[in-house]
């Protein structure tokens, strides 16, 4: 790809996003498009927040929903949205510092340095190459220059990943006090539950066993029925007379066969998967083994599209392997938009896909609640883009581009890969174009809801009251893209500075859009307190991890070993960072600790009252029951809660 087809990437993307945005801010001010642009509020009963434009003026585009956008404090997407939506605000804001900071660095510094290396006029290299690294000589001493760019850029990332921990630590703990009234906070799911041998049911061995070993601190519990015949499932949600004993009992052994009573913190009531709750416990490791194995085979089918796209990027070759692409050229700029638009957009299309496929997957392995399922996919699709869209990206680039030359001259196998991951820099910068100019702009426009409802109303449902379109964030869409162009601008930072100014447009755009969409359009289904937060600095470090290893991989190749040696203890740091974070941070995030637990009762004087604890108990009933929540008692020996209604 050459600077004409980046230029051509950019004006499409740029002038489309443009075209989109304009079409948001006039389709928002009127009245009947509100359920699908202010769904949010509409069923929070906000109607009065939102103001339609009935005169001329509705029909010219307007920037107020970014002014809005940027009057958003932290403290009320906290209050609002809750601490996983503050969580994601706060990731795009450090793309924002970590970028803008690289990109004073790059353009200021490693940028002059690489352009004004000159290898005179019979130089046959790339003319994108003269911005990156590859245009250095080898053995050069221009490359500690880039060394100790890699080192800033390391260290930066680190201290903006420690400082963020902290943050979302303390806001973690304060949410969780904010959130006192959860029935969640006092109820324990307790799984594996043996059949009592005299009665043949599982109720009654939940309340002896609990009686009996928790005496002081067990107040009720609710048993799981399948079903509308009520047969008993050996799974229960136990409730405590306190915060502080059900933080003890879920993270204690409850039995000496550690696959007996087995206890967990228990979700919120309204991120409950009850259907996954009736899968017996010993299977759940086949159905995630399973799970596993299809994603390995999902991920090696969609190297075909990944591979076939970077054959359209390099269309020199292209040429060669397919002689009627030639024509192309017989229309002036038509190659540079197909060669610097089209196959960023190709891959769109095929990974949009990725993320539904990859949360059907999650919905088969068992999670108990959807917060649990939704972070497995967020994971999922990131691993996945890791693996097909970058480094399949710059593995298949290389192939096309090396082709035949590599089996004569097979020395020089490394060299030429070394160059590739530099060459590859253009298409990600047209990728990061496509999908955040265009993605966010579609993003925020709703062009398949409105078109959905232009037809809705047009036909079926003519005359009939309009229905919001209300869905849950979905935070397995967002997380990973996210995540992957967050990898690759550290990967690139040092390699191509001049994609860095791109990852900034990116991260601001997604910052006001996301910030809108929470606010108007997307429903809160469920409140983690931040579990989310481990999952991104965990990508984060693998980025940064990456970005190491391909340094020392490109010193060695620049005939610069010293660089390369040099670069490992910053390596060993960034590990050693990641482990302490493991021992530091993260078990904040997966357990309960007896002192925020028993500081929480104590916010509530004598504790919760058995009011508190009934309530708790009745948040829990399953679907299966629909009667009324009455005749709930407290601990007991006698007999089962439910007993009256089965």
């Amino acid at each position: 790809m050459n600077a004409e087809s980046l230029i051509a990437s950019a004006a499409i993307n740029i002038g489309l996003a443009l075209v989109i945005i304009c079409l948001f801010s006039i389709f928002r001010k009127h009245h009947s498009n509100a359920n699908i642009y202010y769904p949010r509020r509409l069923s929070l009963r906000h109607q009065h927040t939102i103001s339609f434009d009935h005169s001329f003026t509705r029909f010219l585009p307007s920037l107020d929903w970014i002014r809005d956008a940027v009057r958003v404090t932290e403290d009320e997407i906290l209050c609002s949205l809750g601490l996983d939506a503050l969580v994601l605000i706060r990731f795009f804001k450090l793309g924002i510092k970590f970028f803008v900071v690289c990109s004073c660095v790059g353009l200021m510094v490693l940028l002059p340095l690489n352009c004004s290396v000159s290898h005179g006029p019979s130089s046959n290299t790339r003319s994108m190459d003269s911005f990156t690294i590859s245009n250095i000589p080898k053995g050069s001493n221009r490359l500690w220059v880039h060394f100790s760019s890699l080192c800033f850029i390391s260290f930066l990332g680190i201290y903006l990943l420690h400082k963020e921990y902290k943050v979302v630590l303390m806001k973690r703990i304060q949410q969780l006090r904010n959130l006192r009234d959860q029935p969640s906070q006092l109820t324990v799911l307790v799984r594996r539950v043996p059949l009592c041998d005299e009665h043949k049911a599982f109720s009654c061995n939940v309340d002896h066993f609990f009686s009996k070993y928790h005496p002081n601190a067990f107040h009720s519990y609710q048993i799981l029925y399948s079903g509308n015949h009520l047969e008993e499932l050996p799974v229960a949600f136990v409730t405590f007379r306190s915060r502080w004993d059900a933080a003890l009992a879920s993270q204690t052994q409850q039995h000496p066969n550690p696959l007996m009573w087995i206890t967990q913190m228990a979700p919120e009531p309204r991120d409950v998967l009850w259907k996954n709750l009736s899968i017996p416990y010993k299977h759940l490791v086949l159905y995630r083994t399973g799970v596993f194995v299809t994603q390995i085979l999902f991920t090696i089918f969609f190297a075909i599209p990944v591979t076939a796209v970077q054959g359209i990027a390099q269309f020199e070759k292209l040429k060669k392997w397919f002689p009627p692409a030639m024509a192309v050229q017989l229309i002036p700029g038509l190659s540079s938009v197909i060669t610097g638009y089209l196959p960023s957009v190709i891959l769109s299309g095929f990974v949009y896909v990725v993320p539904f496929v990859m949360s059907g997957m999650a919905r088969l392995a068992g999670y108990v609640s959807r917060s649990r399922q939704e972070q497995k996919a967020s994971n999922m699709v990131f691993y996945f883009l890791m693996g097909n869209v970058f480094f399949l990206t710059v593995l298949s680039g290389s192939l096309l581009d090396q082709i035949g030359k590599s089996f004569i001259n097979p020395k020089d196998i490394p060299s030429r890969l070394a160059r590739a991951v530099s060459a590859r820099a253009d298409f990600f910068m047209t990728y990061i174009l496509t999908s955040g100019l265009s993605g966010f702009s579609l993003e925020i426009l709703q062009p398949g809801l409105l078109t959905w409802d232009i037809l809705k109303m047009h036909t079926w449902g003519r005359g009939k009251k309009k229905s919001n379109y209300l869905y849950s964030f979905p935070y397995y869409r967002v997380i990973p893209f996210v995540s992957l162009f967050l990898l690759v601008g550290i990967v690139y930072s040092v390699i191509a500075p001049l994609l860095l100014p791109f990852l900034v447009v990116y991260f601001l755009l997604g910052y006001v859009v996301f910030i809108n969409q929470m606010q108007d359009v997307y429903e809160t289904t469920y409140e983690t307190c931040g579990q989310y937060w481990p999952h991104l600095h965990h990508h984060v470090v693998v980025a940064i991890i990456i970005m190491q290893i391909t340094m020392i991989g490109l010193f060695g190749l620049k005939s610069k070993p010293s660089a390369s040696f040099a670069t490992i203890p910053i390596l060993l740091v960034t590990i050693a960072y990641n482990e302490y974070s493991k021992f530091r941070f993260l078990p904040t995030f997966n357990k309960c600790s007896v002192k925020d637990a028993k500081d929480n009762d104590e916010f509530d004087k004598d504790g919760p009252n058995d009011a508190s604890c009934r309530e708790a108990i009745c948040a829990y009933r399953p679907p299966c029951l629909p009667q009324a929540c009455v005749g709930m008692e407290e601990s007991t020996s006698t007999r089962p809660l439910l007993s009256s209604m089965s």
